[in-house]
């Protein structure tokens, strides 16, 4: 499918829906707390999204049918799991890393974003796992203008995350935003050949989430009984950062973390 380059009023349009997805996580942030639940931190963002009239994208995909799908409004993953941890009544201990995944839909345009926080005092690799994933996502914002191809800054993502000793997540991508959570391009955090058929040059009105998950370990990943739970293969801590970002003639304009626009 082709990609779909957004208007300026489409973009601030997303620019709504990002910043109320930000603002989402900003609150379950500050509630992230030894003997927190994840079930209660997507309670936070099921009152939030309510009140503010916005859907979560996430809530029953992909069917989007009642009892059918992924179960809550948020994805919330510990230590081991990459994506798509489902909100129980696990309460988060000292030295966790919890992601925070929010998805949604205001006025008929998506945003999408995620954080990975610690849970009181963490250990110092998993601080430096926080710090490299959160450096390569700001390192491809500072690499984002037209005329680029995906590819060099994918590859500027996996060396700087590689050269510290972890590994980058090959099984997912980021991918295009805009009316629909999921559009074209696919949005890779590496380079391989595969991902490489999928290169593109980026353009003045793309939007799309870019979302590097990095690992301790083994890059391997396997899906727990729940059949949406992605964990490590060994087991090791994970972690997620993501933003969803426009491409302007400028550079680029990040649509969810909570500040004014730049590059229109």
């Amino acid at each position: 499918m082709p990609v779909i380059l957004k208007s300026r009023r489409e973009i601030e349009m997303m620019r709504q829906a990002g910043r109320i997805a930000y603002d989402i996580l900003q609150k379950m942030k500050a509630s992230v707390r030894v003997g927190v639940t994840t079930a209660e931190l997507n309670e936070i963002a099921r009152v939030e999204l309510a009140r503010v009239g916005a859907i979560a994208t996430s809530k029953n995909y992909p069917t989007y049918k009642p009892g059918e799908g992924y179960p809550a409004e948020t994805c919330i993953s510990v230590n081991e799991a990459v994506v798509h941890g489902i909100p129980d009544h696990r309460a988060l201990r000292e030295g966790d890393i919890v992601t925070l995944d929010m998805a949604l839909q205001y006025e008929g345009y998506c945003a999408d974003t995620a954080v990975t926080v610690p849970v009181g005092a963490i250990s110092s690799r998993n601080t430096q796992l926080l710090d490299v994933t959160k450096e390569a996502l700001e390192l491809a914002i500072r690499q984002i203008r037209p005329g680029v191809k995906w590819s060099d800054i994918a590859r500027q993502m996996q060396n700087l995350v590689e050269a510290q000793q972890f590994e980058v997540v090959r099984e997912f991508v980021g991918h295009g935003v805009g009316r629909s959570m999921h559009e074209d391009p696919k949005v890779a955090n590496f380079v391989n050949g595969e991902q490489l058929r999928y290169d593109f040059k980026l353009r003045p009105g793309m939007t799309f989430a870019v979302e590097p998950m990095v690992v301790t370990g083994r890059r391997e990943v396997k899906v727990l009984a729940d059949e949406w739970t992605v964990v490590t293969a060994d087991g090791k801590p994970a972690c997620h950062f993501e933003h969803t970002i426009a491409v302007t003639e400028n550079g680029a304009d990040v649509l969810t973390d909570g500040r004014e626009p730049w590059g229109l």
